[in-house]
C-alpha cells in the first residue's frame, strides 16, 4: 500500500495514532482553520480527513477536493457532515457510535445529580456568598430530591439511550422510552461479580406516554426539534430536562420560557443551538446546569474513538 496522507484536524488520541502509523500512515494532526481547510488538503494531497464536532465537510468541501477518498467522524452523529452526498461521490464515510456511549451516559447523570442537589448553583454561590450567608445557603439547598424511585423517560434508546437506561436501572430509577425505529431493548445490567447479570427488557411507548410520565427526561436523537412548546405542556410540573446530543433538539426559547414559569424546574445542556456561541440567556440562567459539550470527553472514550477509527480507516485502504 501506497502511503496514505490524513489529516486529524480535530485531533486523534496518541493509541489510534500509533496504531495508523504502525501500518505506514502519514498522520497529520496541526489545526487547520475552516477557511483554509481545502486549500490544506489539495495542497498537501490528504486523502483522509478525520474530524470530531468542530470541523465541517460539506459539499463545497468535498467538490473541492477530489483527492480525498475517507473522512472519519470520531463520534457518534455526523450532522457536521454531508454524508449522503460524499458517498454519493465515492467518498467513504466512517464514525464510532459506539465508542463513547458510557461516557456520554455518565455526563447525563452528572448533570442529574447535579439538578437534584443544585450542585451547579451552590458551587458557584458558595465561594462567594458561603462565609457569611452559609445558613441562607443551607437553606436554599435543602430542597434535595433522590433518584431513587423516580421515572427517567429516555427519548432516543439507541447506543447512548441504552447506556443511561443502565446506569438508571442500576440506580434504582423506573424507565420509560420512545423511539420510532425500536420497539424494545435488552438492557444487560452488567454488575461487577455476578457470572450472569440481569437483562431488563424495555418496551418503547409513545412519546407523549414519556412526555406524561416521566420525573426527569433525557433526549437521546441525532438531531431536529422533538421538544418544544406543545412537548413541554404535556410534561409534569416540575420536570428536569437534559440533553447531551444535539443543540436545538430542545427548542431552547421555549425552554426558557418554561423555566421562567417554573414548569420545569432544572435543565441541563452539553449542547446548544449556536455552537461555539450559546444565547447568554441560557448561560445565565440560575436553573440550568452547564458544561460545553464534552459528552465524549473522557481520557477513557477518546481512546476508543481513536482505535475504534484507525482500525476503520486502516481496514478501509487495506481492501
Amino acid at each position: 500500500m501506497t502511503t496514505v496522507k490524513l489529516l486529524a484536524n480535530d485531533g486523534i488520541d496518541d493509541g489510534g495514532k500509533a496504531l495508523l502509523q504502525a501500518q505506514g500512515f502519514e498522520v497529520i494532526t496541526q489545526k487547520v482553520p475552516q477557511e483554509q481547510l481545502i486549500e490544506a488538503i489539495n495542497k498537501n494531497g490528504y486523502q483522509a480527513l478525520t474530524v470530531r464536532s468542530a470541523t465541517k465537510v460539506r459539499k463545497e468541501l468535498i467538490d473541492a477536493c477530489p483527492v480525498l477518498k475517507l473522512i472519519g467522524r470520531g463520534g457518534v452523529g455526523m450532522d457536521n457532515i454531508d454524508v449522503e452526498y460524499a458517498i454519493s461521490k465515492g467518498i467513504a464515510v466512517y464514525n464510532t457510535p459506539a465508542a463513547s456511549s458510557n461516557s456520554v451516559a455518565e455526563l447525563v447523570f452528572a448533570h442529574l445529580f447535579s439538578m437534584c442537589r443544585s450542585l451547579y448553583d451552590s458551587n458557584r454561590q458558595m465561594p462567594i456568598n458561603g462565609a457569611a450567608h452559609f445558613g441562607d445557603l443551607k437553606k436554599k439547598y435543602a430542597q434535595g430530591i433522590e433518584l431513587k424511585g423516580k421515572t427517567l423517560g429516555i427519548i432516543g434508546i439507541g447506543r447512548i439511550g441504552q447506556a443511561v437506561a443502565q446506569l438508571a436501572l442500576g440506580m434504582g430509577m423506573k424507565v420509560v422510552s420512545h423511539d420510532p425505529y425500536i420497539k424494545s431493548a435488552e438492557i444487560n445490567l452488567d454488575i461487577i461479580g455476578l457470572a450472569s447479570p440481569p437483562v431488563i427488557t424495555i418496551n418503547t411507548v409513545s412519546l407523549n406516554e414519556v412526555l406524561q410520565n416521566s420525573d426527569f427526561i433525557t433526549v437521546h436523537v441525532p438531531g431536529g426539534k422533538i421538544i418544544g412548546k406543545e412537548e413541554i405542556a404535556q410534561m409534569k410540573k416540575g420536570i428536569c430536562l437534559v440533553n447531551a446530543s444535539r443543540g436545538g433538539v430542545i427548542d431552547e426559547e421555549a425552554l426558557i420560557q418554561g423555566l421562567n414559569t417554573k414548569h420545569i424546574t432544572h435543565a441541563a445542556l452539553d449542547v446548544f443551538e449556536n455552537e461555539p456561541n450559546p444565547s447568554k440567556q441560557l448561560l445565565e440562567h440560575p436553573n440550568i446546569s452547564l458544561t460545553p459539550h464534552i459528552g465524549a470527553a473522557t481520557n477513557e472514550a477518546q481512546e476508543r474513538i481513536g482505535i475504534e477509527l484507525a482500525s476503520l480507516i486502516i481496514n478501509h485502504f487495506n481492501k
